[in-house]
């Protein structure tokens, strides 16, 4: 029994010892926890402290609210026109606002915090604001950052335009040296014997772009430095960012598509070299045609260039056909409805040109002039000057330079005249007419045509000429006289030589050259003969009037 009886005394003694430990645990606990809450962190934007931070709020602990508030208070310090009276307390549902110019919240004060400084909320706001207001004020007072800014904007600004100066000075002396040398840099550019610059323009286009390069380089130097200028002002920073974004993005976008457009662009190069040789290699084949070093049967030496310009155009629009895809943004909606509207106005504006062209084409495979030939084209009369792939121009013999669209050609007659005045063939056959009465005989006519021909110049002696006896008519006999000639443009001189010289020919044969009417009533009249072509007795018939009843 007495042995029962301790050990119930025992197990008594045990449990409250247990207790007691247990309850002086917990009271250990609740102690340090209260201490932990009760620990604050410092709010010292300017060294001394202005209030302590005790709770935390959501993921941000205390020491992090304090470091927040302390560096918002700092900002405040370091705005040039801090205005004391914009500090205001704006009460919300859960917490108390220190709030700058309506929307800068430097802190919010909550229930929490208040607790752990026996305080209201209120309390707590006014106090807090208090302390901000005179920290920033007194800062303000003795270590303004105004003067310091205004110092440094006016340094700046002087740099700046120290900068501006030089660089002026650079270009004016870059200016200088071009023009001195403007003789020894400015030779004029051609291609082929064909000038597309002088030397003044060459110049022209060169002071243009210093001009436009020395505006662009002045106009960049103060526009990067406007980010320094508005850094220095914190009401300005905010500038600073947007101006660098203005420019740098979009140089950002182009390095970017450059980058990008590097393989397309690898492509483009290989594919144009390619055509570029390709084009080369077939010039020298058709060039060989054209010096007639190559000669393929049914195929002319003056056909070489136009079918080379022919394949070359084929060559070439299938080479922007590969490269196509290729160019950026050839996939984009926009440039696909470029090329549609660019190819409704070659199609709809182009119906003339294409028309001429392939009118043009037609030409110069018919063969049926080549430059230098005298035609006839219509009513038009002269030499080729020129053949085009849309005109052809003819030089009158007037010196009149007429343009006629190769499409007019085609569909006109055309009359060459130097086709076949080659040494080799006789030559151009001119012939004019005259028409004398029956009563002189054909033999002298004939005789008479063929003495004034055979005067006249730039007409050949053989063949000789001939006579053609073209019409029997009521009241006279048509001859024509017919010449070889091998100077087709001399035309107009040669007709007008010959009727001189058969006008000369008929007079000293004694044949006058007249109207048939006028022969009805020759009776009476003076012959038409020149004097010093008739006989020194010449008299002049008398009228008669013969009764045959």
């Amino acid at each position: 029994m007495k042995k029962k009886l301790v050990c119930f005394l025992a197990f008594f003694i045990v449990l409250f010892s247990s207790l007691a430990f247990a309850q002086k645990d917990t009271l250990q606990t609740s102690k340090v926890t209260t201490e932990l809450k009760q620990k604050g962190y410092p709010v010292n934007p300017f060294k001394d402290t202005l209030f302590y931070v005790y709770n935390k709020v959501g993921s941000f602990t205390a020491e992090n609210r304090a470091n927040a508030i302390t560096e918002k208070i700092r900002k405040l310090y370091e705005d040039s026109f801090f205005e004391e009276d914009s500090i205001i307390v704006v009460p919300s549902d859960i917490s108390q606002d220190i709030v700058y110019k309506n929307d800068f919240i430097i802190m919010s004060i909550l229930d929490g915090d208040a607790k752990a400084e026996n305080q209201t909320t209120g309390f707590i706001a006014k106090r807090n604001l208090n302390a901000i207001k005179k920290a920033v004020i007194y800062q303000n007072e003795n270590y303004s950052m105004l003067p310091k800014r205004l110092g440094y904007t006016a340094l700046l600004i002087l740099i700046i335009g120290i900068v501006l100066y030089f660089v002026g000075k650079i270009f004016n002396r870059i200016r200088l040296h071009i023009l001195k040398n403007s003789d020894k840099y400015f030779k004029g550019f051609s291609y082929n014997n064909i000038t597309i610059l002088s030397p003044q323009k060459q110049q022209g286009l060169l002071m243009r772009l210093y001009s436009f390069v020395k505006g662009f380089t002045l106009i960049l130097i103060v526009y990067f430095s406007l980010p320094l200028l508005f850094s220095i002002f914190p009401a300005t920073e905010a500038y600073t960012t947007t101006l660098l974004r203005w420019i740098l993005t979009p140089a950002k976008l182009a390095v970017m598509g450059f980058v990008d457009f590097l393989p397309s662009f690898v492509t483009i190069v290989v594919i144009v070299f390619i055509f570029k040789y390709t084009i080369k290699v077939i010039r020298f084949f058709f060039d060989e045609i054209k010096k007639e070093n190559i000669k393929i049967d049914g195929f002319y030496s003056d056909w070489a260039m136009p079918t080379f310009n022919i394949i070359r155009f084929l060559l070439l629009a299938f080479m922007i056909v590969i490269i196509f895809p290729y160019l950026p943004g050839s996939d984009s909606p926009i440039f696909k409805g470029v090329s549609v509207f660019v190819g409704i106005l070659f199609s709809l504006g182009s119906s003339n040109a294409i028309a001429n062209m392939v009118a043009g084409l037609v030409i110069t495979y018919m063969r049926p002039f080549k430059i230098g030939d005298f035609i006839k084209i219509g009513d038009v009369s002269g030499e080729v000057i020129e053949k085009t792939a849309l005109v052809t121009r003819i030089r009158t013999p007037k010196f009149e330079d007429i343009t006629i669209p190769n499409s007019t050609v085609l569909s006109s007659t055309s009359t060459n005249y130097s086709s076949n005045t080659k040494q080799v063939n006789n030559g151009l056959l001119i012939h004019t007419t005259v028409t004398i009465g029956y009563d002189v005989p054909w033999k002298d006519i004939h005789k008479a045509l063929i003495d004034a021909a055979l005067k006249t110049e730039l007409i050949e002696q053989t063949p000789p000429p001939f006579v053609l006896q073209t019409s029997l008519d009521d009241f006279y006999v048509s001859y024509q006289i017919n010449v070889y000639t091998k100077h087709p443009t001399k035309q107009p001189m040669i007709y007008s030589s010959l009727h001189q010289n058969i006008q000369d020919s008929f007079n000293a044969a004694g044949i006058e050259i007249m109207s048939p009417h006028y022969n009805a009533i020759r009776d009476g009249n003076n012959t038409t003969i020149p004097e010093n072509y008739l006989k020194s007795d010449y008299e002049a018939p008398s009228f008669n009037i013969k009764n045959k009843s």
